[in-house]
């Protein structure tokens, strides 16, 4: 492309980016909320229908089963179908089915309720990642990658204490709190995905906001760097499923997700050990998400910037692990925050900039199906962290031996990221 093409499909893309990204934003931090505020309904829901520790490991585990084997048809699907529809559809099924966790009666109906939740989310997030491979040159896919991130913090900043506040309602005798949390919570998915259908465009040139110019320059451009990845590493799925570095990212990210997840559905109940009310908690829970967000933007941005990406990469998991490791050795609450918030930090900046890097290798049915790959084995460390330290912590009768289990798990991944060959890097 000329110069002057090219700066024509760069303000297309801003375009693009000032319109998607913040609606896609409010998305994800709903998504997010609405998969993990189970943890602060826990400290009511627990005792109110008996479940242990173990069983509650297990039964918030259990969104990641069913987001796993429901992945990657969703994200097929929705190559299929159109982003627009689709992500309509995933987030009105997956508001509905979270408020009707409000009406769970034992251990078992709850698992089966995160379950089904898992299901109807399936495809939400590699999806989102796919749609931004048909608006957005891999020289943007780091920043809007990020910031599209940075919704897990801001979904804990701001949800933890509604949470909070939401369990100390106690104002209707058949509703309890966490019934409250959930339905309340559950209900801007459902208005969301209808909004989707409304302000959610496919493809650049079904954009009625862009010019004719803009989108002819911005879908040539995609177009020709879409055909040079597929030139260099296929596009079909047999391709990403030979590719070994796709496999090694899907186990990379299987770790990560072990500690954002097993750390995230258990923090209040971690911070609630320190004596603190219900909405002292939920302010707490917040510092290390405030951490997260501020150090996932500076991460990933030094880490795109810089000729050695995959030691930010690496080095973000090792602060995590050391972190989590110190948080489990200390008493004293202070030291015990502050460890947790550099635990947060190192796991959100490792995905702010992880994240960058499969889209450097995929394109057209190795992107749909290779990025679905990647975040549903990935997520099975969403149904194995949460388990593995309700279950530590059901036999040691404490969080210190299973917060240093999931410490283990995140040394892992930081080594195995340090075996990777950045894509963007090597076709350099």
């Amino acid at each position: 492309m000329s110069h002057s093409d090219k700066a024509l499909s760069e303000r297309a893309a801003a375009k693009a980016f000032r319109r998607i990204l913040p609606f896609i934003f409010i998305c994800y931090v709903v998504s997010y909320l609405d998969r993990t505020n189970v943890s602060f309904a826990a400290l009511g829901m627990n005792a109110d229908l008996g479940i242990t520790a173990e069983q509650f490991g297990f039964g918030a585990g259990m969104f990641f089963i069913g987001y796993f084997l429901f992945e990657i048809p969703s994200n097929l699907a929705m190559q299929k179908i159109g982003a627009r529809i689709w992500i309509a559809r995933i987030m009105i099924s997956w508001g509905l089915i979270s408020m009707a966790t409000a009406f769970v009666t034992g251990p078992t109906s709850f698992a089966i309720a995160r379950f089904c939740l898992g299901m109807a989310e399936a495809g939400f997030t590699p999806g989102i990642y796919l749609f931004f491979t048909y608006w957005f040159p891999g020289s943007w896919r780091a920043k809007i990658t990020a910031a599209f991130l940075v919704g897990i913090p801001v979904a804990n900043i701001i949800g933890s204490p509604i949470s909070g506040i939401l369990m100390q309602l106690t104002g209707h005798e058949h509703i309890r709190n966490w019934q409250w949390l959930l339905m309340l919570e559950g209900l801007p998915a459902v208005l969301l995905g209808l909004l989707c259908l409304i302000f959610l465009d496919d493809r650049p040139a079904q954009a009625r906001w862009l010019d004719m110019q803009e989108k002819h320059l911005l879908q040539r451009r995609l177009d020709v760097e879409q055909r040079q990845i597929a030139a260099k590493h296929g596009a079909d799925m047999k391709d990403a499923l030979r590719n070994p570095l796709l496999w090694l990212l899907a186990f990379i990210n299987f770790c990560g997700i072990v500690g954002s997840i097993g750390v995230g559905l258990w923090m209040p109940q971690i911070i609630k050990q320190l004596g603190v009310s219900h909405t002292t908690t939920g302010f707490l829970a917040a510092l290390p998400y405030i951490c997260g967000a501020l150090s996932m933007l500076l991460w990933a941005r030094r880490a795109n910037a810089s000729a050695h990406r995959i030691r930010w990469i690496s080095g973000a998991l090792l602060i995590a692990a050391v972190s989590l490791a110190c948080s489990a050795l200390v008493s004293l609450a202070f030291i015990k925050m502050v460890a947790l918030c550099l635990t947060v930090s190192g796991i959100l900046a490792f995905q702010a900039s992880f994240w960058a890097l499969p889209t450097g290798f995929l394109t057209g049915n190795a992107a749909a199906g290779g990025l679905a790959i990647i975040v549903s084995v990935g997520n099975l460390g969403g149904f194995f962290g949460p388990s593995l330290i309700g279950y530590v912590r059901q036999m040691s009768g404490g969080f210190m031996w299973a917060l240093l289990s999931v410490s283990v798990v995140l040394l892992i991944g930081a080594l195995a990221v340090a075996t990777v060959r950045d894509p963007y890097r090597s076709s350099e």
